[in-house]
């Protein structure tokens, strides 16, 4: 939630329309080969005897104190509800992501398990109510107007967690590796992703008849800022409308001191035509404040994946959908598996349309996604030596397929069962 795609420190000075869509269309996409890849690791933190039980503001906050002082290759972050973030500098190749972060975590984990906490990879919280940690006037004013939505804002705020996986937007020109073939291919394999790994079926500690819950939170929130733009023209334009015609969430306390303004339906377009228009620094954080499942930053940033169970279990989705992205054979193969799909999802955008409900709701019982899914993940099999994928990574995503894909199950499948008291593949 603090993302950016300028300079905050930047003198006030206030931005017209166009400016604000110049600086939209010029920041957010950048084409060029494929060359960078990166992740964002949120995890719910926890008891580490008794993993049910939230930990306390207080152990929270002497946890994360000690845990700021590591050298970390990764940028570590807060979010509103104590979950621990973790982003990955850009890395040239999948092994650097895999080296560079693992070892991030393993120093992370011994801090918290000095401290008798632990991180858990749930794509909801499976057990506690949401909760907010931080108290800053940014997250009351977005907990205010999330309020005028339902109650899903604040659960999306203190209670989930992903495995966001960052790709170059790719090139300029039309291909498998070309922007406009990856933007739209973002949002058709992005249904497949969330139900290959969906991990979020319960809520305090019942089932909710999702497998993916945190999806359904973020389909059921301000539409405004959580759907995808038109995926049928030119995706900068596509996306500098997007970001003019949303919502403002929030208005930053010009003095640093009080309360931050939440509007009423005021959009970025029309702030820009007002007697006090933004500047660089609202533009940012406006773009901050947009959720869609994939957001522009430059690269593009894949958010639909739930937070995974085990220590490397955020591995598998990350290796996957880079091969699925970043080798021209196996992005073709993806292209052609989920073309079909896109007449499922009809003209609504995700994530509320038919094919993105199916996929939160059932995951890979599903039989279309099913069957897409295992076509998608032998592609990446087969891509990822080419991608110089080690044995470690090759078996872990081989496992995840023989698992769950080629059984229809997803990880949720397998907490669902925990409830119930059933046996569960080892």
């Amino acid at each position: 939630m603090s993302d950016s795609i300028g300079d905050c420190t930047e003198p006030r000075s206030p931005v017209t329309e166009a400016d604000a869509e110049a600086l939209v269309r010029g920041i957010c996409f950048k084409t060029g080969p494929p060359r960078t890849l990166g992740v964002e690791l949120e995890w719910l933190v926890h008891e580490r005897r008794r993993p049910r039980l939230r930990a306390s503001p207080e152990r929270l906050e002497a946890a994360y104190a000690a845990l700021r002082t590591l050298s970390l290759t990764s940028s570590l972050t807060v979010e509103p509800g104590g979950q621990l973030e973790l982003s990955s500098a850009p890395a040239a190749t999948l092994t650097d992501v895999v080296r560079s972060v693992s070892a991030d975590l393993a120093a992370v984990r011994a801090v918290l398990r000095e401290a008798d906490l632990a991180l858990r990879g749930h794509g909801h919280d499976p057990w506690n109510s949401p909760q907010r940690y931080l108290h800053e006037p940014r997250y009351d004013a977005m907990e205010t107007y999330l309020d005028r939505f339902g109650p899903e804002g604040r659960a999306m705020m203190c209670s989930s967690a992903s495995v966001q996986v960052c790709l170059d937007a790719g090139y300029e020109e039309p291909g498998p590796l070309g922007l406009g073939r990856r933007w739209w291919l973002a949002h058709q394999l992005g249904a497949v992703l969330l139900a290959a790994f969906a991990h979020s079926p319960l809520a305090r500690g019942r089932p909710t008849g999702r497998r993916s819950t945190r999806q359904s939170l973020w389909a059921a929130m301000d539409p405004g800022r959580t759907l995808a733009p038109p995926l049928d023209g030119d995706p900068r334009a596509a996306w500098a409308r997007y970001v003019l015609d949303a919502p403002v969430l929030c208005v930053r306390s010009r003095d640093g001191r009080g309360p931050w303004e939440v509007p009423e339906a005021l959009s970025f377009r029309d702030w820009t035509r007002s007697q006090d228009p933004p500047d660089r620094a609202d533009l940012d954080y406006h773009v901050s404040t947009l959720f869609p499942p994939v957001r522009p930053r430059g690269h593009l940033e894949l958010r639909m994946i739930d937070a995974q169970p085990g220590e490397d279990g955020w591995i598998v989705p990350l290796a996957v959908t880079a091969a699925l992205f970043d080798d021209p054979e196996a992005a073709e193969t993806a292209y052609r598996t989920v073309k079909p799909l896109a007449e499922r999802a009809g003209p609504a955008p995700a994530p509320r349309n038919p094919l993105w409900h199916a996929a939160a709701r059932s995951g890979l019982a599903d039989p279309e996604l099913r069957e897409a899914a295992a076509v998608c993940f032998g592609a990446a099999l087969e891509a990822l030596p080419r991608l110089g994928a080690g044995p470690d990574v090759r078996d872990a995503v081989a496992a995840f397929a023989d698992r769950y894909v080629a059984r229809g199950r997803c990880p949720a499948d397998d907490l669902l069962e925990r409830l119930h008291g059933k046996d569960i593949h080892p």
